[in-house]
C-alpha cells in the first residue's frame, strides 16, 4: 500500500507499507541466500540451521538487507500506483519489526511537469538564401571540379597545382600547392619543369637546412566544357535540363535548410520561455553525461580526463569550467523537456516505415546497409535515435502551423 503524504513541485514525500507476511518471506529469502553461500562447521553446505546462520552473520545485517530487498521490490510499484515518474529518491525514515508490516517514507524527485509558452503566437525570423544565377553558376562549376582531372602543363607553378619533385636524395612525391607550408609554396611559386630549387626545411620559423630539389612535372585540374556533352556524362539530356535540375536541387535544398533552422530557433525560444523546475538529480546526471562525453574526446587526443581537471584547476580555471558544465547540462535539459512537451501537445507520431526510411537514409550516408547500421547502434541507441527523430519531427510540424502550411 503506499501513499502520497506531501507534493511540492517535483518533490513527492511518500509512505509505502509492506504487508507482514512479505516481511517474512523477504527475511526467509535473505537467510536462505547466505545458508547456501556460508560455511558453519560442523554442517554440511546449505544444511545449517536457520538459527545457527543467523547467529553467525547478525540479526542486524540480516535485517538491513531484507530492507534494502523490499525497497527495491515494493518502490517501482508504488511509484506506478502513484503514478510518479522517479529521476532520484531518498529514504527518509524506516520501520521494520517482526511481525508488523514494514514502513518506509520517500522523498522522490518526481519527473518535472512543464508548461509550454503561447509559441503559436511565436515569429521566426530566418531568410532563405537567394537563388540567383551566380549560385546556380558556382553549383555547375563545383559539379565541373567534380569531373575534372590532373594534367600536366609547360608553364609555371600557379597556387592550385600538383607539382611532382624529386630531391636530391632520390626521393620523388607530389606537392598539393593548396595544402603545402607557406615556405614550400614560396619556394615553388613560378618554377617550371625542369628547374632546381632550394626548399627550406623549418623547425617553428627556424630554416635548420635547405634541400636542394628538382621539378619534375607541373599538373593542374583540366575542367570539362560545360555543355550538353558535359550534361550528358552526369545523366542529363542537354545543358539546359542539367541547369535545371541544378536549380531545382538548390531551392529543396535552400528551403530544408531553412526550415531546419527555424526548428532550432524555434527549440531555442521554447527552451528560453519553458517554465520548468528541474529536480537536482537531473541535474547531476545530465551534468556526468557531459563530463562522460568529454571524457571520450578527451581518451581518443590519448589525454586523461582527470589530468585535464586538475590542470584547469592550477590554472584556476576549474570554477569557470563547472559553471559551464552546469549551465550547459540546463540548456540541454530544458530543451528536451520543451521539445518532449511540444511532441506530446501535437500528438506527433512517427511510424515505423517513417524510421526505417530515416534508418535507410543514414545507412546510405555512412555507406554500409540498414541492417548493418542496427546491428552497430544497438537497441539501446536504436531507442534514442527514435525518440531524437520523433522530436524533429515534432519541431517541423510546429513550425509549418506557424507557416500557415499544410503539414
Amino acid at each position: 500500500m503506499a501513499e502520497i503524504l506531501e507534493r511540492d513541485g517535483y518533490r513527492v514525500k511518500i509512505k509505502v507499507e509492506v504487508p507482514a507476511s512479505q516481511v517474512e518471506q523477504a527475511y526467509r529469502s535473505v537467510l536462505s541466500d547466505y545458508a547456501s553461500r556460508i560455511r558453519v562447521p560442523g554442517f554440511r553446505p546449505g544444511k545449517a540451521p536457520a538459527k545457527v546462520v543467523e547467529a553467525k552473520i547478525g540479526k542486524e545485517i540480516l535485517l538491513g538487507e531484507v530492507k534494502e530487498a523490499l525497497r527495491d521490490e515494493t518502490f517501482p510499484e508504488a511509484a506506478r500506483e502513484l503514478s510518479l515518474l522517479p529521476v532520484g529518491a531518498r529514504v527518509l525514515e524506516e520501520h521494520l519489526t517482526f511481525g508488523e508490516p514494514f514502513v518506509y517514507t520517500v522523498e522522490v524527485e518526481n519527473y518535472p511537469e512543464v508548461k509550454l509558452p503561447d509559441w503559436r503566437s511565436f515569429r521566426l525570423e530566418v531568410a532563405t538564401p537567394e537563388l540567383t544565377e551566380e549560385v546556380v553558376n558556382r553549383a555547375l562549376e563545383d559539379l565541373r571540379s567534380r569531373y575534372g582531372e590532373m594534367v600536366a602543363v609547360d608553364r609555371e607553378v600557379q597556387a592550385n597545382d600538383h607539382v611532382f619533385i624529386e630531391t636530391e636524395d632520390g626521393g620523388r612525391f607530389p606537392v598539393v600547392m593548396e595544402n603545402a607550408q607557406p615556405h614550400v609554396r614560396e619556394a615553388l611559386l613560378g618554377k617550371k619543369a625542369g628547374d632546381e630549387v632550394l626548399v627550406p626545411v623549418k623547425d617553428g620559423e627556424t630554416v635548420v637546412r635547405e634541400v636542394k630539389t628538382k621539378i619534375l612535372e607541373v599538373k593542374a585540374l583540366q575542367l570539362p566544357e560545360l555543355d550538353d556533352e558535359f550534361a550528358k556524362t552526369v545523366g542529363e539530356d542537354n545543358l539546359e535540363a542539367l541547369t535545371t535540375k541544378v536549380r531545382e536541387s538548390l531551392r529543396a535544398q535552400f528551403e530544408r535548410e531553412t526550415r531546419n533552422a527555424k526548428a532550432s530557433q524555434l527549440l531555442e525560444k521554447l527552451a528560453e520561455a519553458l517554465e520548468v523546475e528541474i529536480p537536482p538529480s537531473m541535474q547531476q546526471r545530465e551534468e556526468r553525461s557531459l563530463l562522460e562525453s568529454l571524457a571520450e574526446d578527451l581518451q581518443q587526443q590519448r589525454l586523461d580526463i582527470n589530468e585535464y581537471l586538475q590542470q584547469l584547476e592550477r590554472d584556476g580555471k576549474l570554477e569557470e569550467f563547472k559553471q559551464n558544465l552546469s549551465q550547459n547540462a540546463t540548456k540541454r535539459l530544458r530543451r528536451s523537456l520543451a521539445v518532449e512537451a511540444l511532441a506530446e501537445e501535437l500528438k506527433t507520431t512517427l511510424s515505423q516505415e517513417e524510421f526505417d526510411e530515416f534508418l535507410a537514409e543514414l545507412a546510405r550516408s555512412y555507406r554500409t546497409t540498414p541492417a548493418r547500421l542496427q546491428n552497430e547502434l544497438g537497441q539501446e541507441a536504436l531507442a534514442r535515435l527514435r525518440i531524437q527523430r520523433l522530436h524533429d519531427k515534432a519541431l517541423l510540424e510546429a513550425v509549418q502551423i506557424l507557416e500557415g502550411t499544410p503539414a
